[in-house]
């Protein structure tokens, strides 16, 4: 329902609190007068924009996450966690009750109580103050990344995540692969297998954590890792007796020549990392409305971190560098480069901006 409807439905109470909130100047025991000036101040053109930029970078991120969340109606219970985990500090955490955040947003008029018997208890935002709430953070976040022009070297890997992924279940078929305790493959196959790729990546070394981003993350390589995982996930895969070999799915994909297309991987992707990156998706919509053009990497950085929340050892930059920008151009969504003085720079590709409309429109649950 749009705010007009959702006010309808409110009762006197919480039209007062809403109407105070704003200074509205009516008369509080007539309903519709209530109703038609909070309609009067909430309509003006830049009313959103006004109090975007007055947000705290914790209810920036709680508006965040309700705008990108797939569900129309919210629990409390569920409000209460949207509003901790906006909180990335234990500081941060204490200095507001989280219920104190759900009522402010109620007394702006952004919340409202459902309006059936079914859905009294639980809680949604107007759709048409989501879509105008969008379009605002999205102008605020665009202002505020320098833009670039094109550097005169950049990386870009569109259509060979797909490509290595055949080569990958191809060559596997091929070779004898032992697997060690853990059941992982020894670093000799695993380069033999990187050396056929047209990405190739270091090897992980002993000694450093990793976890979070996949079933084998802890042991390959983070492109690799999602090749693999992927594919163990299509049942594609067999992994015992400490033997790698395909199952029959994975040796008819390989005689069929396939090519998976990348919107599956870029899905695989999300629900993999979602758990370290629960926003991931809305980054990867942020990221694309404000680097249609080429800009400056460093500045997209500074812009995009506050909505990221450090994982454990990950902190919220090398989240941003290594699992969401390095992935994406990976997936071929970015094109990454850099200028004779060593400047980063980066620009959603076509492909990228095509994808990420995409998965905006789909109602599947990331």
């Amino acid at each position: 329902m749009n705010l007009a409807e959702m006010l309808t439905y409110a009762d006197i109470g919480h039209l007062s609190k809403i109407a105070n909130h704003y200074q509205c100047r009516c008369n509080e025991n007539s309903k519709n007068e209530l109703i038609q000036s909070i309609l009067h101040q909430v309509g003006r053109k830049e009313f959103i924009k006004e109090h975007v930029h007055q947000l705290s970078v914790e209810d920036f991120r709680f508006l965040n996450t309700l705008l990108f969340d797939q569900k129309q109606h919210f629990s409390l219970e569920e409000l209460i966690a949207c509003a901790q985990h906006s909180r990335f500090t234990e500081v941060a955490k204490a200095k507001e009750n989280p219920r104190d955040v759900i009522a402010r947003f109620r007394q702006r008029g952004w919340l409202f109580n459902g309006s059936s018997l079914s859905t009294k208890y639980l809680f949604e935002l107007p759709e048409d103050l989501k879509d105008r709430f969008r379009e605002v953070l999205g102008q605020k976040l665009v202002s505020e990344v320098v833009q670039g022009i094109e550097p005169s070297v950049y990386r870009e890997e569109q259509g060979l995540i797909s490509e290595d992924l055949f080569l990958l279940i191809r060559d596997i078929s091929k070779q004898d692969i032992p697997l060690n305790q853990e059941g992982i493959m020894y670093k000799r196959n695993q380069q033999l297998l990187m050396d056929l790729l047209h990405v190739s990546e270091p090897l992980v070394s002993k000694g450093g954590w990793r976890f979070g981003y996949g079933r084998t993350f802890t042991a390959y390589p983070d492109r690799f890792s999602l090749l693999y995982d992927f594919a163990y996930s299509q049942k594609w895969l067999d992994e015992s007796q400490f033997q790698l070999n395909l199952t029959a799915s994975g040796l008819q994909f390989a005689l069929d020549e396939k090519r998976i297309p990348v919107i599956q991987l870029v899905h695989f992707w999300l629900k993999s990392y979602k758990a370290a990156i629960p926003n991931l998706l809305s980054l990867m919509v942020w990221i694309d409305r404000s680097s249609r053009t080429w800009v400056n990497l460093n500045s997209l950085k500074q812009t995009m971190v506050k909505l990221i929340k450090p994982y454990y050892y990950d902190t919220a930059e090398s989240i941003f560098e290594e699992r969401i920008v390095k992935m994406m151009l990976h997936l071929g969504l970015v094109r990454v480069g850099e200028d004779e003085q060593h400047e980063r720079y980066m620009e959603m590709t076509v492909y990228g901006t095509s994808i990420v409309m995409s998965l905006q429109s789909s109602h599947e649950k990331i």
